[in-house]
């Protein structure tokens, strides 16, 4: 059942060392595992990557710059076996186990799977994500990135970064390596996002992403959309726009989702 994934992760062995990982993970709950799919597999999801006008959604604003896309029918075929793997009860078992979070699972839409991809220039700000799915009020618990990018050099730039709860600075970086996976936990602390990336022509950041969910969540906090938070050494301008608009934002999005309405 889960015979694309490298079998060092899915052995007796190696769920109990993924356990210890994530559960001592700093600044948050995190697993890394380099070499996650089947070489062979993961080599296809490289060559036949979608170019970025095929992705469906560009954001191009103060806090992010990017592409992503859901629209599967619109990929190669080898997207939609992935998209069927992390969907799958055996991965969702799996995933529990190593994670220590029961009953987890994926929604069928674009807030459960899809693409995200950057060219030259790119960025994510830092921030914390929308803590429960708009329209079926399940609590998101932890996000997937599987990166995509071959060869890629550090001055490329556009590291993950994990920032502390404080947001005072940036306590690891994972370079978004060719079949390397990351898992982390999503809460009310899990800041995170990637600088603007400095790419040659024909070079851009790609990634697959899952992100799962609980019905249910103990620690469970009032809906709130993605957060953006500024860095220290953002300029003092942007701090101001960045906290006006995301106070703005989420006082709205609050509201309408209150009576039903979801944007």
């Amino acid at each position: 059942m889960l015979a694309q994934i490298n079998p060092q992760y899915t052995s007796a062995e190696g769920i109990k060392n993924l356990q210890n990982e994530f559960a001592t993970g700093f600044p948050y709950k995190h697993i890394v595992m380099d070499n996650f799919l089947v070489a062979e597999f993961a080599q296809t999801l490289h060559d036949t990557f979608p170019s970025i006008d095929k992705l469906n959604k560009h954001y191009k604003g103060l806090n992010e710059q990017k592409s992503e896309g859901s629209n599967f029918q619109d990929f190669d075929a080898s997207f939609t076996q992935v998209r069927e793997l992390v969907m799958s009860p055996a991965f969702n078992e799996w995933l529990a186990n190593v994670t220590n979070i029961a009953d987890i699972f994926v929604t069928p839409d674009k807030l459960g799977t899809g693409l995200h991809q950057g060219s030259n220039g790119s960025f994510l700000d830092i921030h914390i994500d929308f803590n429960i799915h708009g329209t079926l009020d399940v609590h998101r618990r932890l996000n997937m990135l599987i990166y995509m990018n071959q060869d890629w050099k550090p001055e490329y730039g556009g590291d993950l970064e994990m920032w502390d709860a404080k947001m005072t600075k940036c306590e690891k970086k994972v370079a978004p390596l060719l079949n390397r996976c990351v898992v982390f936990e999503t809460n009310e602390i899990s800041y995170h996002g990637y600088s603007k990336t400095t790419l040659p022509e024909g070079v851009t950041r790609k990634s697959f992403y899952t992100y799962f969910y609980t019905n249910k969540r103990e620690d469970s906090k009032g809906y709130h959309d993605t957060v953006f938070r500024s860095k220290p050494t953002d300029t003092t301008a942007k701090k101001i726009t960045t906290t006006l608009k995301e106070t703005a934002k989420n006082f709205v999005k609050a509201q309408l989702k209150k009576i039903g309405i979801n944007i």
